[in-house]
């Protein structure tokens, strides 16, 4: 029997879904009201959803009241215009529960929930009743958010939350490994959402048969993500494999350790205010500027848009 709460969501959730990233000053204080132009920007640009406090928007530096701010402000500024993901990057059970309670009567239409992320693994067992107290708590569905690197999940262990909590309808993968989108492609449920967050392989987990993405590219360069997301739902490979491959170029010019920064030195390339890290991540260095700048062009002139002047 189909799962009505994933179908729902398998309907409406799918595209690009870019994980905001949030506007710090240069000492490290959110910036209220700076949202907003972002929030237009990604929906100016096409794409389907917004997801707030994901890995690219540094949701684990947050406060608990610097997310309740983020996520009110946010949802506000997206004003129902398209579906509002809120992200948990906490470290246990009842702070995800707490943390979604205080936002309220605020419509969300998902959760992106990472596994506990710091030393200690809790087994299977734990890990589906974690999902099941969040759902049942808060009567969200949730996305598995497949990140943390030494509490990864298996295909087995999503497979399993996700018959085990009705609740949970989907997954972000975000190994490097396609291999592993094509397993969770052929053994999820038809109604399951199965979503990218590779990175350097976007086209082919579209191609592969990917619901969408989450990721930082999608945040850096929505529009021409957005394109290239249409460009494989369309059948033109040709298109898509262009696409990607001046995708690929940035790609290889961001460093991961500080890639939210790199994120918002290319959105401020976009127009968008320049924002920084909160610290101790490190800060775009010139060199880092120099080597996107050699690459951003022939991406951005997918969707018309001249890079601007750096601050």
């Amino acid at each position: 029997m189909s799962n009505p709460i994933a179908l729902k969501l398998r309907n409406t959730l799918t595209g690009i879904l870019p994980p905001l990233s949030m506007p710090f000053d240069e000492n490290g204080n959110l910036v209220g009201g700076a949202l907003k132009a972002q929030v237009d920007f990604m929906i100016d640009s096409g794409v389907r959803g917004l997801v707030v406090g994901g890995s690219t928007g540094e949701g684990h530096t947050l406060s608990s009241t610097e997310f309740t701010n983020a996520m009110v402000e946010a949802h506000d500024a997206n004003a129902g215009r398209v579906p509002f993901v809120v992200g948990l990057i906490v470290q246990s059970t009842r702070e995800a529960i707490d943390r979604v309670k205080a936002l309220g009567d605020i419509k969300i239409d998902a959760l992106q929930v990472t596994p506990v992320h710091y030393l200690f693994k809790p087994g299977r067992e734990a890990t589906i009743e974690h999902f099941r107290a969040i759902w049942e708590e808060t009567q969200v569905p949730i996305l598995i958010y497949n990140v943390i690197p030494w509490n990864y999940l298996s295909i087995d262990d999503m497979l399993a939350i996700m018959e085990a909590v009705p609740g949970v309808v989907g997954m972000k993968q975000s190994s490097g490994d396609v291999k592993s989108v094509s397993d969770l492609m052929l053994r999820a449920k038809p109604e399951n959402l199965v979503l990218t967050g590779i990175d350097a392989l976007l086209y082919p987990s579209f191609a592969l048969g990917a619901h969408g993405a989450i990721s930082a590219l999608t945040c850096a360069v929505p529009g021409v993500t957005v394109k290239l997301f249409d460009a494989v739902q369309a059948g033109d490979h040709k298109t898509a494999k262009d696409i990607h491959f001046r995708l690929n170029a940035l790609w290889n010019a961001l460093r991961h350790d500080n890639l939210p920064a790199c994120v918002k030195y290319i959105q401020h390339r976009q127009g968008l205010p320049l924002f920084h890290p909160r610290a101790p991540m490190e800060r775009v260095t010139d060199a880092q500027k120099a080597a996107i700048d050699a690459v951003l062009g022939p991406v951005l002139e997918l969707t018309n848009v001249r890079a601007r002047s750096a601050a």
